[in-house]
């Protein structure tokens, strides 16, 4: 039987899944590594600690599915977007790689959007964020000239592990949209960009599709493995567009809620015209010539686990919200921003804080409870508005994934906040799966992305929205739409 393998490089850990012909899986396992947060808004990882992990982790699949020395066909990884990994030219690590969660890039970030302003939104479809690779570049040459005086080429996380398997330098065009610095109308490296900033053409990667052909694994990792044959490695892409993949987000009408720490509210775009004037991000889909535009809560899950640690860290999230069904749609007048960390949708700003608003003596915590889902789901609810608004989008459906999919009485409140159907996978397997997708169309197996999710993908329960329900968000979400305006200038920055 043949296989292929899918990894996920994620913020804080990796995730491989072995998969069949027939889509099943045959093992999933993870492995983490360390999260170095040097001081306030830094974030770095040694990309020698994911070199660890894979190779743990391919030891750890040989050993419980041995036959994959003989059967493993191709492998293709998911990473984290935006993260900088710097190599000299002997292609040795420069230093720890920054992530795309770290946010000392404020002033790089002004500085972009003060030289390229509409330039840049024109070439690249977004507008200058911390996140983004290219204000990261920066940092570096201002702040660490040796180490840029000595840097010979760029990757992003999952490009470097390709890297390490193959020996050859690439990046796929969805991770590459990440970076600001990718022509996305042209579909090459923007020369403007990179000559603003002193960028050479042989420090870019090379641009290749997400299920192009990277190489195949090295002959030292081939036989140091025991690999019987040659292992063909994919293009691979950004996780966010993995994840879309690999819930079936690739036609018009669908749209993916996806609830972590963070939150993403992502749709699928035909073309790279549509303008959000940099009030959503748009980007490469892991599709040829295919987009995704996509708007983010930074404190989605996160807000919940807030909550729960602060004021019920004694019992169990399944006691935390077991008796929110019995709370009516608004919380009884209690309204939850979850602006905790700043907010990215539709805002953009990373100094307002989150709130309650309309505590009543009466409110108990189930209270609190709902209010925080709904506070979470509003949020999302404004990137849906933003690409119904300026895109014309009609949803008829949305797949909920993440911590957002794994309470029912949450999965029904999505689809009233949205006033669209929610539905759920049966196999929620992340990014990871994505990758294996796009392994298994890179080894032929399948003539297209698109012919291979009816193998892979497959749906759960369905959640309509309840007329009674829909007909009150509107009017709490109405209100909750005023609370940003009213309290940005009371918060003490």
């Amino acid at each position: 039987m043949s296989y292929v393998l899918g990894l996920d490089l994620g913020t804080g850990s990796f995730k491989g899944l072995l998969v069949n012909q027939s889509g099943k899986v045959i093992v999933s396992q993870a492995q983490g590594y360390p999260l170095k947060t040097l001081k306030a808004g830094f974030s770095e990882q040694s990309p020698k600690d994911w070199l660890l992990a894979i190779d743990d982790l391919l030891a750890r699949l040989i050993n419980e599915v041995p036959d994959i020395i003989d059967q493993l066909e191709g492998i293709s990884i998911s990473g984290q977007m935006h993260s900088l990994v710097l190599i000299d030219k002997s292609g040795e690590v420069l230093r720890d790689a920054i992530l795309w969660n770290d946010v000392r890039t404020t002033k790089q970030c002004q500085r972009i959007m003060e030289e390229m302003g509409e330039k840049l939104l024109k070439i690249t479809k977004n507008i200058a964020l911390e996140g983004f690779t290219l204000p990261k570049i920066l940092w570096i040459q201002e702040n660490e000239p040796e180490i840029w005086a000595r840097a010979q080429h760029f990757m992003l996380p999952k490009d470097y592990l390709s890297y390490y398997l193959t020996n050859n330098i690439q990046i796929d065009y969805s991770d590459a949209a990440g970076t600001l610095l990718l022509d996305i109308d042209q579909g090459c490296w923007s020369k403007e960009i990179m000559t603003a900033y002193d960028l050479s053409d042989d420090f870019m990667p090379k641009l290749i599709d997400s299920t192009g052909f990277r190489g195949y694994l090295t002959e030292r990792i081939q036989k140091f493995y025991g690999f019987k044959k040659p292992i063909k490695v994919f293009g691979g892409g950004a996780d966010n567009a993995c994840a879309a993949l690999g819930a079936g987000i690739i036609s018009e009408g669908i749209g993916m809620c996806s609830i972590g720490t963070s939150g993403v509210f992502l749709s699928y775009e035909a073309d790279a015209q549509k303008n959000y004037y940099g009030k959503l991000h748009l980007f490469n889909h892991v599709l040829a010539n295919r987009y995704y535009s996509m708007g983010v809560t930074l404190a989605a899950g996160d807000s919940l686990n807030w909550f729960k640690k602060t004021f019920a860290a004694e019992i169990s999230f399944g006691e935390l919200l077991k008796e929110i069904d019995t709370v009516v749609p608004g919380s009884d007048g209690l309204i939850f921003t979850p602006y905790i960390v700043g907010e990215r949708t539709p805002y953009f700003d990373s100094q307002i804080r989150g709130s309650f608003i309309g505590i009543d003596r009466h409110h108990e915590l189930k209270h609190f409870a709902r209010s925080v889902l709904e506070g979470i789901t509003f949020s999302l609810k404004d990137s849906q508005k933003l690409m119904e608004s300026v895109a014309g989008k009609k949803f008829k459906k949305i797949v909920s994934v993440g911590g957002g999919a794994k309470n029912s009485n949450w999965l029904q409140m999505q689809a009233d906040i949205f006033n669209t159907p929610i539905v759920t996978l049966k196999s929620e397997q992340g990014p990871a799966l994505g990758a294996a997708i796009l392994a298994a169309v890179g080894c032929g197996w399948f003539n297209s992305l698109e012919e291979s999710i009816n193998t892979f993908v497959s749906y759960g329960i369905q959640y309509q929205p309840k007329a009674k329900n829909v007909a009150r968000y509107q009017e709490i979400y109405e209100i909750y739409r005023q609370i940003y305006p009213m309290t940005a200038n009371l918060i003490s920055k």
